[in-house]
């Protein structure tokens, strides 16, 4: 599928890489919050299926990821909610004003809306897969590799990378050092950042700054971000328009979800109910 390819400028002058899908006519505009570690390109099904009910969607690498990385993660510094506040953030500067905007998170995108500086262009958020993250919301066998990868794997690739350097191990793109310190620290609390000292109270109150729709979509069989650890996460979007949607993936004809399954061709009967809610939106 063709597609146009964007710089888009984040807030601080950084220069991050994007991707323009759009349809004949736009009737709408989404634009697409990524997992961590997950590049861009894992999201052009779910564009062009988009693309064919006549909207047009931005998709883009955050900064240390994919197409927006520098030839070396060593001493690159990069705050994890920079990709939120200085990066989605140029992104939906960067779109014109006439429609309204539609954010699609896949996980950390989910948890990124309520940190956004500016809230005011975007019309509703559809998450998918964003939960806390602690391990005590996983499967018992989930919880044991989890602690694994945080406390054993982890600590040795960093300390020889510099970063963290999993795209060996099939595990996502490679990550900053900050980002991989900062997800590792929020995950140790059972309600992700909202329960650190130091920074849980202005989040709390960031969130509750958020007052459009928001559907947030678990699958029973995501390991990673369980009904349970979603809820305790998303209860902290205190003012706005809930929905809380738990996906089994037998009930859709689908043989499996898990953490990644809902944006791999096949989930369009997952897309499909995104795109009603939005046109739903505009009568």
């Amino acid at each position: 599928m063709s597609f146009q390819i964007l710089e888009i400028t984040a807030l601080d002058g950084f220069k991050i890489s994007g991707r323009k899908f759009s349809p004949a006519e736009v009737k709408g505009r989404i634009v697409v919050a990524s997992a961590t570690g997950v590049p861009q390109g894992f999201y052009q099904n779910f564009a062009q299926r988009a693309v064919s009910r006549g909207f047009e969607v931005i998709t883009f690498d955050y900064r240390g990821i994919g197409e927006s990385a520098p030839k070396s993660l060593r001493g690159f510094q990069v705050d994890y909610r920079d990709w939120a506040r200085l990066d989605i953030a140029g992104v939906l500067q960067s779109q014109p004003d006439d429609l309204g905007i539609h954010l699609v998170g896949h996980s950390y995108g989910g948890h990124a809306f309520g940190i956004l500086p500016d809230l005011s262009r975007v019309k509703s958020l559809h998450t998918f897969a964003t939960g806390a993250g602690w391990h005590g919301w996983m499967p018992k066998s989930e919880q044991i590799r989890v602690k694994f990868l945080w406390n054993v794997i982890g600590p040795i690739i960093t300390r020889s990378s510099g970063y963290l350097a999993w795209k060996r191990f099939g595990l996502g793109e490679n990550l900053p050092l900050g980002i991989y310190r900062q997800w590792k620290y929020w995950c140790s609390f059972p309600n992700y950042w909202f329960d650190d000292p130091t920074a849980g109270l202005q989040m709390q109150s960031s969130f509750a700054r958020v007052q459009v729709p928001i559907t947030a979509f678990n699958a029973i069989d995501d390991k990673w971000a369980t009904p349970a650890s979603r809820d305790a996460f998303m209860r902290h979007y205190v003012n706005a328009d809930l929905r809380l949607v738990d996906l089994n993936p037998s009930e859709l004809q689908l043989k499996t979800i898990g953490h990644m399954g809902y944006f791999r061709r096949g989930s369009e009967v997952l897309w499909d109910r995104v795109f009603d809610d939005i046109e739903s939106l505009k009568d």
